[in-house]
């Protein structure tokens, strides 16, 4: 940035993902998890740095080239629900047009297949066919969301990346979507939600990872994350606690600015467990980054 100040965005993210597997990423606004999503596909600002590997098929994400990541990667390997699907949609065409388009670039189907293909992929994702000679800006943002949805189901990647799918959506197409996407998981590809909604996250996640002030600082079972045991990161269970139909008790204080992070523990300063050993980062071991993580419940 001006000045030479950085903006440690996402720091010390490591994980693995299996066909066949959803890992749900949760975590307050400007945490960096859609930082770590334009990341893996190379659609970061000029002035981003990144370092480390992201590997998939055999392909380092962070050292390809524009060329294989346009070519080989973006749709076909990975495909992207993005957060802002208004700003992805192309504004001069229908969205016939852009899924037809996509059909053909991804799949090669020829012309005279590629109008019911498209129709096939706008149904996956609950797109009403009635609005698909529609331009984007004819479009709530639930449609435009679920265009989004469509266009990134087409190419059958085998890791799918879903910023935020459910924006906009009702309940009940926030269960459909999430469960479509869960369809594509479960015939052998993997999906990486970045969501704020849990109770969507607890429908189709295997894993849950939380991040917090650019970090990951749990990673866990679904089911134990869920379930009585719950996690062990206070502020994960903080974000539990927050739930209506939980305590209804929200995490006091502001995460930190990335700009400006604190030597120790992002989250000492709005943590009751906090001690002096928090002003040293704490190591990510057995799941967990946290000097004293919560005991299971009983």
């Amino acid at each position: 940035m001006r000045g030479g100040r950085t903006v440690a965005a996402v720091t010390d993210a490591g994980f693995d993902l299996a066909a066949g597997e959803c890992l749900a990423l949760v975590g307050e606004s400007g945490c960096g998890k859609s930082v770590l999503a334009s990341a893996l596909l190379g659609l970061l600002p000029g002035n981003a740095e990144t370092s480390g590997t992201a590997s998939t098929d055999g392909i380092d994400l962070l050292a390809a080239d524009e060329k294989t990541l346009a070519r080989t990667v973006r749709g076909r390997r990975v495909g992207l629900v993005p957060q802002s699907p208004a700003a992805h949609l192309t504004p001069v065409r229908t969205v016939r047009s852009q899924l037809e388009e996509t059909v053909r670039a991804l799949t090669g189907t020829s012309r005279r297949a590629r109008r019911k293909a498209a129709e096939d992929a706008a149904e996956r994702a609950a797109f009403p066919a009635g609005h698909l000679d529609r331009y984007p800006h004819e479009l709530s943002g639930g449609l435009a969301q679920r265009a989004a949805t469509a266009l990134a189901l087409i190419g059958d990647a085998r890791l799918l990346l879903a910023d935020e799918p459910t924006t906009g959506l009702d309940r009940d197409l926030v269960d459909r979507t999430v469960d479509e996407l869960r369809r594509h998981t479960d015939d052998g590809r993997a999906l990486l939600l970045i969501t704020h909604d849990l109770a969507a996250a607890e429908r189709i996640a295997d894993r849950v990872a939380v991040m917090y002030a650019g970090r990951i600082i749990e990673i866990a079972p679904a089911h134990r994350f869920f379930g009585p045991t719950g996690p062990r990161h206070p502020y994960a269970r903080g974000l539990l606690d927050a739930l209506p139909e939980r305590a209804f008790t929200p995490i006091p204080g502001m995460p930190p600015e990335l700009s400006a992070l604190p030597e120790g523990c992002a989250f000492a300063p709005r943590c009751p467990r906090a001690t002096e050993l928090c002003a040293t980062r704490p190591a990510f071991h057995a799941g967990v980054a946290c000097h004293h993580p919560e005991r299971p419940r009983a």
